[in-house]
C-alpha cells in the first residue's frame, strides 16, 4: 500500500511560482505513472499533468500547459509540480495519484491529503 504526502503549497501573488512536492511512502512508485489533480472549492477533482514511469513522457492539461511542469525522482520516491505564472483561476487544493500503469493516460488513485494553493491578485 502506498501512501502520498503533499507539500509545497502556499500564499503566492498572481504571476508568481510554486513548487510542489508529492513523496511516496510504503512501495517504490518507479514503475508507475504519477499525476497532479487540482480540487477548487464546489468543483469536482479535474487533472492538471501526469508523467510516465520513467520520466520521458508527460501530460498536461489545457489550462495549465506552458506554465506549469511536472517532474519526478525515482531514487527519491517524489514528485513534482513546477508552477509558474500562477493566475487567479489556479487556487485549489492540489492532489497526487499513482497511476494504475506506467504512461500517462493511467487512471489514478492512492491521493495523499492535498497540498492548499492560493493566489492572490
Amino acid at each position: 500500500q502506498v501512501q502520498l504526502e503533499e507539500s509545497g503549497g502556499g500564499l503566492v501573488q498572481a504571476g508568481g511560482s510554486l513548487r510542489l512536492s508529492c513523496e511516496a511512502s510504503g512501495r517504490t512508485i518507479s514503475w508507475s505513472a504519477m499525476g497532479w489533480f487540482r480540487q477548487a472549492p464546489g468543483k469536482d477533482r479535474e487533472f492538471v499533468a501526469a508523467i510516465s514511469w520513467n520520466g520521458a513522457r508527460t501530460r498536461y492539461a489545457d489550462s495549465v500547459k506552458g506554465r506549469f511542469t511536472i517532474s519526478r525522482d525515482n531514487p527519491k520516491n517524489t514528485v513534482y509540480l513546477q508552477m509558474d505564472s500562477l493566475k487567479p483561476e489556479d487556487p485549489a487544493v492540489y492532489y497526487c495519484g499513482v497511476g494504475n500503469s506506467g504512461v500517462p493516460s493511467s487512471a489514478f488513485g492512492s491521493w495523499g491529503q492535498g497540498t492548499q494553493v492560493t493566489v492572490s491578485s
